[in-house]
């Protein structure tokens, strides 16, 4: 099981220069783990595209109708104390934004404090190194 954050999931579904890759890092391990907030997050992501005009209605209700698929089969890490001190911490000592840092603060909770144990999957460079600042294996793939 690895930990997925919004850009990695939203590149299984829109095409990008790293689609091809996320596609076979999700192929290699299906089991996926995210933060509560994530399918809100998706679907902000691919309705800014859609405003602006970079994907069409037609793909758009396709991508929300495969991401309520694969969201029905992900764990979700629920919003609780723990996970807001644990974001809070992360923003004071990482150069992240609020949803960034609830992302890696729900990984570090699904890991129970050994960032080692999960790998965490982002195509986000920031939010790669914070990850790997906080011990976790990052992949991102090219």
């Amino acid at each position: 099981m690895r930990y997925w954050d919004t850009s990695a999931i939203v590149g299984l579904f829109v095409d990008g220069a790293r689609s091809t890759a996320l596609r076979a890092e999700h192929t290699r391990d299906v089991e996926m783990t995210t933060w509560w907030g994530t399918q809100v997050e998706c679907v902000s992501a691919v309705a800014r595209l859609e405003r602006a005009e970079r994907l069409t209605s037609a793909l758009s209700g396709e991508i929300y109708l495969r991401l309520g698929k694969l969201a029905a089969g992900w764990v979700e890490v629920l919003p609780s104390e723990r996970l807001r001190t644990t974001a809070e911490r992360l923003l004071r000592v990482h150069p992240l934004r609020a949803g960034d840092a609830l992302q890696l603060a729900a990984a570090i909770v699904v890991a129970e404090d050994h960032a080692a144990s999960m790998p965490f999957v982002t195509a986000d460079a920031r939010l790669a190194l914070a990850a790997q600042r906080e011990g976790f294996e990052v992949i991102q793939p090219d």
